[in-house]
C-alpha cells in the first residue's frame, strides 16, 4: 500500500513540475498558449444495508484529484496537447485506490482535417439510462455501478468534415479490462476477481488491433431537427463474460466482436425523440439491442427560469441475464430539473423496472455550486428488488448515499 501511494505522489509531483515548466516557457513564447485547471474532491459514502461479503464496511471516505492541462500553438495549423489525469485514494480498499491517464494526446487541425494521436475519450450516444452504442472506451468500474466514468484508450483518430456530415476513423489497440473494487470495496460482485487470469478470444490478447468508423450529421427536415450517427466497431468487446470453470472464481473472458450502431435524435418542439440500436456479431452469438424513448421539457416552470424534463425509455437486449447492466427488457422513467441559475443547480432522478424479472433500481443525483470554486454533489442509488438470475443480484445490498465536496481551480 505504501508503495502504491508513493507512486501516486510521484505521479502528482511530475505533473505539477511539468505544468510549472510550461508556465515559464509560455511567457517567453507568446505563440504558445496554455491552460491548467482541474478539481479536487472529498467523497463520503454510506451503505445502509449490511454488507454481503466479508471485509466490507458501511462507510467509506476517499479523496480524488483530477488535473487538466492543455497547450495550443501554431498558425497555419492548429496544434493542441491535452492531458487529463485522475487519482483516487480510498480509506479502505486498496484496489479502489487507483490512478489513470484519462486523456493524453496531440491533435492537429488542417482545414477540414483533424488528427489525434494518444489516449483519448470518445462518447457516442443520445439516450439517458443506457448507452448501447458507446463502445470506444472501457468503463472505470472502480468509480461506481453506473459505469459512467471512462478510461483513456490509446488510438489514432482521424476526422474529416464534409457538407454531408463528419467521418471519423479510429485505429486502436491495448484493451483495458473492466475492474471492480477489491475485497474491502463496495459495490462489487461476489468473490475477489483475479485479473491476472483474464483470457481473450484473440491470439493477440489485449493487443488485438481494433478499427472503428463513424458517420454523423445534423440536419433539418421541415420544423424537425435531426442528429444521426452510424458506426461500426471491430475489436475486443468492452463487456466481460464471467465463465464458470468449476473453481470458486469465474474466468473473465473477452470475445472479439463486430458491432454496428445507430444513434438518432429528433427535436420536435419541447420533445426530444431518441433511439440507439446495435447489432453485435461474434463467434459465440449474434445479438440485437435497442433503446427508444423521449424527453419532454417544460421551460421556465412557474417563471423561475428553471426547466423541468420528463424522460421515458424502453430497453431491449437479447443477451438477457449475461448483461452486467441488467437492461434486457426494462422501462426507465426519470425527471430532470435544470435550474439555469448562477449556482448551476441540477437534479436528475431515475427509476428502472424490468418487465421480465421484476427487478427494480433507482438513483438520484443533485449538483449545485456553492461559489465560483466550490461545488457539492449528492447521489443515492438503491435496489429495492433484484432477481436472483441477474448479475445485479450480487450487488443487491450495495445501495448507497454519497456526498462530495469539490474544489475547482
Amino acid at each position: 500500500m505504501k508503495a502504491k501511494i508513493s507512486t501516486y505522489l510521484l505521479f502528482l509531483s511530475i505533473f505539477l513540475g511539468w505544468q510549472e515548466g510550461y508556465a515559464q516557457d509560455s511567457t517567453q513564447n507568446p505563440s504558445i498558449s496554455y491552460d491548467f485547471s482541474g478539481r479536487i474532491g472529498l467523497t463520503g459514502r454510506y451503505f445502509p444495508k449490511k454488507a454481503l461479503y466479508a471485509g466490507q464496511h458501511k462507510t467509506y471516505l476517499s479523496a480524488y484529484y483530477r488535473p487538466e492541462f492543455s497547450m495550443q500553438w501554431g498558425k497555419k495549423t492548429e496544434n493542441t496537447l491535452k492531458f487529463e489525469g485522475f487519482l483516487r485514494i480510498d480509506q479502505h480498499d486498496a484496489e479502489s485506490t487507483h490512478y489513470d491517464i484519462r486523456e493524453l494526446y496531440w491533435q492537429t487541425i488542417i482545414k477540414d482535417w483533424e488528427l489525434s494521436v494518444g489516449l483519448k475519450k470518445i462518447f457516442w450516444g443520445v439516450t439517458e439510462a443506457n448507452h448501447l452504442v458507446d463502445i470506444i472506451n472501457q468503463s472505470d468500474g472502480l468509480e461506481g455501478v453506473d459505469i459512467e466514468e471512462k478510461l483513456g484508450q490509446p488510438m489514432i483518430h482521424l476526422s474529416k468534415y464534409f457538407n454531408w456530415g463528419t467521418l471519423d476513423i479510429f485505429g486502436m489497440t491495448y484493451h483495458r479490462p473492466l475492474l471492480y473494487p477489491g475485497a474491502e470495496g463496495r459495490p462489487r460482485p461476489g468473490g475477489v476477481l483475479d485479473y491476472s487470469k483474464v483470457t481473450y478470444e484473440s491470439s493477440h490478447k489485449r493487443y488485438q488491433p481494433e478499427l472503428a468508423v463513424r458517420w454523423s450529421h445534423s440536419f433539418n427536415l421541415g420544423n424537425v431537427g435531426f442528429d444521426i450517427g452510424l458506426s461500426h466497431f471491430y475489436g475486443t468487446s468492452r463487456a466481460p463474460l464471467f465463465r464458470n470453470t468449476g473453481n470458486f472464481l469465474p474466468e473473465i473472458f473477452y470475445e472479439r466482436i463486430n458491432q454496428t450502431g445507430l444513434e438518432l435524435q429528433a427535436a420536435t418542439g419541447p420533445v426530444l425523440w431518441k433511439l440507439e440500436a446495435i447489432r453485435r456479431v461474434s463467434k459465440r452469438k449474434t445479438i440485437t439491442a435497442f433503446v427508444v424513448g423521449q424527453e419532454y421539457t417544460i421551460s421556465n416552470i412557474f417563471n423561475t427560469g428553471a426547466d423541468l424534463g420528463f424522460l421515458t425509455e424502453y430497453n431491449f437486449d437479447d443477451r438477457g441475464d449475461e448483461l452486467i447492466t441488467g437492461f434486457d427488457n426494462d422501462i426507465y422513467t426519470g425527471i430532470r430539473i435544470t435550474g439555469n441559475d448562477t449556482n448551476a443547480t441540477e437534479f436528475l432522478g431515475g427509476y428502472t423496472y424490468d418487465l421480465s424479472s421484476k427487478t427494480q433500481n433507482y438513483f438520484i443525483k443533485f449538483n449545485r455550486r456553492l461559489s465560483d470554486t466550490w461545488k457539492v454533489n449528492i447521489q443515492a442509488t438503491g435496489f429495492p428488488k433484484v432477481s436472483t438470475n441477474e448479475f445485479l443480484y450480487q450487488l443487491r445490498n450495495d445501495g448507497f448515499i454519497k456526498a462530495s465536496l469539490i474544489y475547482y481551480f
